[in-house]
């Protein structure tokens, strides 16, 4: 049985502006370091103790995952293979680290071999939810809310902590409903995520790296590419439907009627269509997901956010706009390092096994059942039809509530439809049209541009019982 960690008195004492200031840990004992891992889809993520003024206190540390050897050299660099986590013996090829994430799976070779370490794997929404609680539950100032540029403390009693609803953005998004420690569902999740935000900005603006992309995005103008209500029905008629006319309508609409090229776009301002098409899209599949729930209490978490206050910005805004500000966005300190976080505290816990993978899965259900047509085939007629719902793909998308002849109700809508397709699609690929661009597509291959979980996981997929 390996050292646990002593969270008592646990604070954050200075901010470094990055989001991820050290936390000391008073009352945890000096001795060798311990650390873990959380290697997702494009980062790298490090969590380990050190000492500092006669204390101990966590440390963070990221690197690119297609950089891994610079993780390796940081290791060692910095001692954290000394007598480190948990051993079967006294040789350091008997070592043990914890780790999550589908890298611990794909790369568990290369720790082998380089630093002569072993992966203890552990099932990565269980740390991700562990980390989490850990920050809310013993951190005063970890969680916060960011609006129009302010951001401010917020105190949680651990008491009154769930249930509430995770929201990790990662390269895709999981969304979890916690409602103890230990206890969560993973209720749903999105594959529109940072990385599809980086991978598109790298294509459109040739940044180099998320942290340029949000540089850039902090610069520009999303009105230039992105079309608003006001530019589809006129100030008057938004007017009568009591709409604002500066509500976003489409993300990339504008792109569609006008004669520009990519290169006649400035990066900023395309930066800055990427992330608010996104971020608002992150918040509306929150909302609704904690309107099913009937939770008003939703954090958001993940390497994405950065502390980026354009993201924060926008998410919060999104999330108060679309609740009607019954609904508040909170984010954590650290939020990029939940999962190492939560395979940190596994160390030396007698609970050990609900972290592990194998065990974990039979405990927590992590994904949502499907949906199933219950409705017989004889429903299916004139008399019956009604209610339904009719989604209308134009530039965006309405969803509509039809009750009967002429009886409706908008219910919600989204900036991603059409108009966002084909107006990516123009800057990418120069098609003048929609119907050429949905003959390329006939004749292309999507992974050859996106990311599968086999990419992450390796060959075998996401590991099950």
């Amino acid at each position: 049985m390996g050292r646990r960690i002593d969270l008592s008195g646990a604070e954050i004492r200075a901010d470094h502006g990055d989001g991820s200031p050290p936390i000391f840990l008073p009352r945890q004992p000096a001795a060798s370091p311990l650390l873990a891992l959380d290697i997702g889809g494009t980062l790298i993520k490090l969590v380990y103790t050190a000492s500092c003024g006669g204390e101990e206190e966590l440390r963070f540390a990221k690197f690119e995952r297609r950089r891994l050897d610079d993780c390796f050299d940081f290791v060692r660099a910095q001692g954290l293979l000394g007598c480190n986590g948990t051993t079967t013996g006294s040789s350091k090829e008997n070592m043990t680290l914890k780790a999550t994430g589908g890298g611990s799976y794909k790369f568990g070779d290369d720790f082998r071999q380089k630093l002569g370490v072993s992966l203890d794997k552990l099932d990565e929404m269980d740390s991700v939810v562990s980390g989490a609680n850990f920050l809310l539950q013993n951190v005063p100032g970890a969680a916060f809310t960011h609006m129009s540029g302010k951001m401010n403390s917020i105190d949680i009693s651990p008491d009154n902590l769930f249930p509430y609803l995770l929201v990790n953005i990662g390269s895709g998004v999981s969304i979890l409903k916690v409602t103890g420690n230990g206890k969560f569902e993973r209720v749903t999740g999105t594959h529109i995520g940072g990385g599809t935000m980086f991978g598109l900005a790298k294509l459109l603006t040739g940044c180099k790296s998320y942290d340029e992309f949000l540089q850039l995005s902090q610069k520009g103008d999303n009105f230039v590419l992105d079309l608003v209500v006001k530019d589809i029905c006129g100030e008057l008629a938004c007017q009568k439907q009591g709409l604002s006319t500066s509500t976003l309508a489409s993300s990339f609409g504008k792109v569609i009627t006008s004669m520009k090229k990519l290169a006649d776009y400035k990066p900023e301002d395309l930066a800055s269509a990427l992330l608010s098409a996104f971020t608002y899209n992150i918040a509306q599949i929150s909302f609704l997901v904690a309107s099913l729930l009937g939770l008003r209490r939703v954090f958001f978490g993940g390497s994405y956010i950065r502390g980026h206050k354009s993201t924060m910005d926008n998410i919060s805004y999104a999330l108060n706009f679309w609740s009607e500000s019954q609904m508040q966005a909170s984010f954590l300190q650290h939020e990029g390092y939940l999962g190492a976080l939560g395979a940190l505290m596994s160390y030396g816990d007698p609970r050990d096994e609900n972290l592990n993978l194998e065990e974990s899965q039979e405990e927590n259900s992590h994904e949502a059942a499907g949906p199933t047509d219950v409705t017989s085939a004889d429903e299916h007629n004139d008399s019956n039809i009604f209610p339904y719902l009719l989604v209308n793909i134009g530039s965006g998308v309405s969803m509509i509530e039809v009750i009967g002849k002429g009886k409706f109700e908008r219910i919600i809508g989204s900036h991603l439809g059409g108009g966002t397709i084909l107006g990516l699609a123009r800057l990418l690929t120069g098609c003048s049209s929609y119907e050429e661009f949905l003959d390329l597509s006939r004749r292309g291959d999507n992974l050859a541009v996106d990311l599968t979980v086999g990419d992450i996981y390796g060959e075998r997929g996401y590991p099950k019982n």
